[in-house]
């Protein structure tokens, strides 16, 4: 028998047998290049690192107003004392204006609460018709009074027919509210809109009958500034027509000293500044954080009139209620918790 023919098979069975060796890392290599594609598909699906959730989950958006107003810089003091972390993180929003934010809070995303002047919700009546049910205060932070600053020859709202009344620049409350108020009282004037520091002076020259501010009292240019006899505030009543969304008033001589005698004090209304909130679904994750802002925010209101913030904190009352809205929810449910924590300093 030829040895070739034993050989053969022997050489073949060696041959593949050494075959597994010689796959076998091929196999091992692409099952590793598997493994790793698998890893990326399941990464690419896993959710962002926990904080980036957590900042993301507890984030509100507050619309404040402009950069120069007084509604900004109480929403960035807001977010200073209720800061909690990944917990709760707020960012105060600068906007164009505390009229505008109804509209931001309406349809800008982001934006899950803003502080606003209460009639401004008329302006949305005919286009959102259940806006007072879209939307709901949290806390009525200040009123803001209507000041009717005239000329020594103007005697009663009805002297100001037909001549010139400054309302501030667009964008401010004097410029939405005041004209807003004049024409529910059916008084027409020829409106103006600059800077009050310029109509002030133009006032003194006789070239403006009158300015209207509609802030808190008291203000700085009445209160320090030197006005000849018979410049004075007019008187604003209270009555029906304002009862929608406007308080009762009284600017008197512990306010301006200089201008009003004491015992004659001026009555007039004020539109409540409010910090209101979408009245989200209170299922939704959207309510879940306001509500958490809401606890955060009353809990810690006492800190709010510690120094270093304004001081109109001093005089929040927690209870307050905003004319033509719902309180929101869960504020609803804090207070009814702790019925006697109403005001900041308790």
């Amino acid at each position: 028998m030829n040895w070739f023919d034993g050989l053969g098979p022997r050489l073949l069975l060696v041959t593949l047998a050494s075959l597994p060796v010689i796959i076998q890392p091929f196999a091992a290599d692409a099952q590793t290049q598997n493994a790793r594609l698998q890893g990326v598909r399941l990464a690419a699906r896993e959710p962002p690192p926990k904080p980036q959730v957590a900042m993301n989950a507890w984030t509100v958006g507050v619309a404040g107003g402009l950069l120069e107003g007084a509604p900004i810089r109480l929403a960035a003091e807001i977010a200073r004392v209720v800061d909690d972390g990944h917990n709760l993180h707020v960012l105060p929003i600068v906007t164009r204006g505390a009229t505008e934010n109804v509209n931001s809070l309406l349809y800008l995303r982001g934006i899950d609460a803003a502080i606003i002047n209460s009639d401004a919700l008329e302006e949305y009546k005919s286009q959102v018709p259940d806006i007072q049910q879209r939307l709901a205060y949290v806390l009525n932070l200040f009123p803001s009074e209507l000041h009717i600053f005239v000329r020594p020859e103007i005697q009663s709202l009805n002297d100001l027919a037909g001549k010139k009344v400054n309302f501030n620049t667009q964008g401010t409350a004097a410029a939405y509210s005041g004209p807003l108020i004049f024409s529910r009282l059916g008084l027409e004037v020829e409106k103006t809109f600059i800077p009050h520091q310029v109509a002030l002076e133009q006032m003194r020259k006789g070239e403006i009958a009158a300015v209207v501010f509609i802030t808190s009292k008291p203000v700085d240019a009445f209160l320090r500034g030197r006005w000849e006899p018979g410049f004075r505030f007019l008187p604003m009543p209270y009555d029906s027509k304002f009862e929608d969304y406007y308080l009762p008033a009284v600017l008197d001589t512990a306010d301006y000293p200089n201008l009003i005698k004491p015992g004659e004090p001026v009555t007039t209304i004020a539109v409540p500044t409010a910090l209101v909130a979408f009245n989200f679904p209170a299922k939704s994750n959207r309510f879940q954080r306001i509500a958490r802002f809401v606890d955060h925010l009353f809990s810690r209101i006492g800190k709010l009139q510690e120094p270093g913030f304004d001081p109109k904190w001093k005089s929040i009352n927690l209870a307050a209620t905003v004319p033509g809205l719902a309180r929101f929810p869960a504020a609803q449910a804090w207070l009814e918790r702790r019925p006697h924590a109403t005001h900041a300093s308790q």
